[in-house]
């Protein structure tokens, strides 16, 4: 009989979420009519978004407050629209480097200031009354920095509330009472969904509101809402959704908001291939987010089953940006087999608006239970040293006007230069620069140091990694972001 009572349920959910896919289709191919452009890259500050806040302030349709100000004294916005009963709260940026649901919820706020899709809006506008809380570590933000300027997690300040954030969050959530809220974040690009080569590009979780991890309807809705959400991802994801651990954690605010009865979803924005600024991701969360609003609206959800909530993967983290299978690595005389995982870790610039790459081997050995973005099979290739260049160049100039391809295909990896300019921080070539007395010590392969070497099979050096990055010399493209300085 409860074999039988979980079919129709199952049922039940298919028939809910067919019925949506329709609009899923709709808003995910017309997603750049409504995308803005103004904030496209992910290091935005609140300098950013604050023309857009100034646009919604004008505009009749939209309620807009502040309702705090952050350590730093930057305010912290409140922007509402429709007239309905239902109140959903969606908030973001709570880490101050978290921007892909920020730019989102940008997305979604032009979206029901057009005139489009008129019968969804009004259907959603009438019957819930939706309130974003864009950018809540607007300090964070302009550091790039997960913490706020007290140098604390704001997600784990739920019940000190010593950060006037953090009171602003809980002021507003108490105030508005909601009956949903979306708790919005990235999370690392290394996550995979659970024993996949897959990244987990969006990972759910309807957090625990005790220890005993029980199910209330407060925590049963938000399941639900998962559950409709994870089914519209994979038509684009296919496979790549993951589901957080669901151990309670007394101090983090989406625990708590559960507690406190506000169905709480947390949604965290993962990796996607060749998506570096997550604007696929962005795309995503827009139509998934937007969907899951209509369906509240519509109260659809109500009959979805939860038990499909479980099967959804569990988060992984066995994933790199690079991984080598099967190598040949010479050490004291003897050859040994390896794999090696790499990741291209990012670095701010001074003024955190761009980034360049210092990577690292992160792990190596047997790595046959991880996986890579970028994979070389390289069994029957051999390790080999990265030379330096015979020649002292004089200039960047000098640099510049080297043939790169024939350089590396001779295994040479660094080029020592007499004048390197004060200002450069990391080599604007795929190649190191060296400063006149740096000596390369000889290459041993260890978790933490930079990745440079090259791939050689009978003689020939067909591949090279370069700060990380895969070259492969029998291609004319050479796809290296920058190379390292040591002076």
């Amino acid at each position: 009989m409860k074999k039988i009572f979980l079919s129709i349920l199952s049922l039940c959910s298919l028939s809910v979420i067919g019925q949506s896919d329709n609009i899923t289709t709709q808003l995910y191919d017309t997603y750049e009519n409504y995308k803005e452009s103004s904030i496209g890259s992910r290091r935005i500050k609140r300098t950013d978004i604050q023309p857009l806040i100034n646009k919604l302030s004008s505009n009749n349709k939209f309620k807009v407050a502040t309702v705090g100000k952050s350590i730093g004294g930057k305010d912290l916005s409140l922007i509402s629209i429709g007239t309905g009963e239902t109140d959903v709260f969606l908030w973001s940026q709570m880490h101050g480097d978290e921007p892909t649901a920020t730019q989102a919820i940008f997305d979604i706020l032009n979206f029901f200031d057009s005139a489009d899709f008129e019968k969804e809006k009004e259907a959603i506008l009438a019957n819930l009354t939706v309130h974003f809380l864009p950018m809540l570590n607007p300090d964070g933000a302009e550091l790039y920095q997960r913490r706020n300027l007290l140098g604390i997690d704001i997600n784990r300040d739920a019940l000190r509330l010593q950060s006037p954030e953090s009171q602003t969050l809980k002021k507003v959530r108490d105030s508005l009472d909601a009956d949903f809220g979306f708790n919005l974040h990235d999370q690392s690009t290394y996550y995979n969904a659970e024993r996949t080569e897959k990244p987990a590009t969006i990972s759910y979780l309807a957090p625990a509101y005790n220890y005993e991890k029980e199910i209330n309807k407060t925590r049963g809705n938000a399941m639900k809402i998962i559950v409709f959400m994870n089914d519209i991802l994979q038509k684009y994801a296919l496979g790549q959704v993951g589901r957080y651990n669901d151990d309670f954690e007394p101090r983090a605010f989406g625990d708590n908001i559960q507690k406190w009865g506000t169905s709480t979803i947390l949604i965290e924005s993962g990796g996607y291939a060749d998506d570096v600024e997550k604007q696929e991701i962005r795309k995503l969360n827009y139509t998934s987010i937007l969907s899951a609003i209509y369906t509240i609206a519509q109260k659809s959800y109500e009959s979805i089953g939860i038990e499909e909530y479980e099967k959804i993967p569990e988060n992984d983290r066995k994933l790199f940006d690079l991984k080598i299978l099967g190598a040949t690595y010479k050490l004291m005389g003897n050859s040994y087999t390896i794999d090696l995982g790499m990741n291209q870790i990012e670095v701010d610039y001074p003024d955190h608006n761009s980034f360049w790459y210092s990577s690292r081997i992160l792990d190596q050995g047997d790595l046959s239970t991880y996986y890579g973005y970028e994979t070389l099979d390289a069994t029957g290739y051999t390790i080999k040293q990265a030379k330096v260049y015979p020649k002292t160049l004089t200039n960047f100039d000098d640099v510049k006007a080297l043939n790169f391809k024939e350089i590396l295909k001779q295994g040479y990896g660094y080029i020592r230069v007499s004048s390197i300019p004060s200002k450069n921080i990391n080599s604007p070539f795929p190649i190191h620069i060296l400063g006149t007395k740096f000596i390369i010590p000889e290459l041993n392969l260890a978790p933490g140091i930079n990745p440079t070497f090259f791939l050689e099979k009978s003689g020939v050096i067909e591949y090279g990694v370069i700060n990380g990055f895969l070259v492969n010399l029998k291609e004319s493209e050479i796809q290296v972001p920058n190379g390292m300085i040591f002076r």
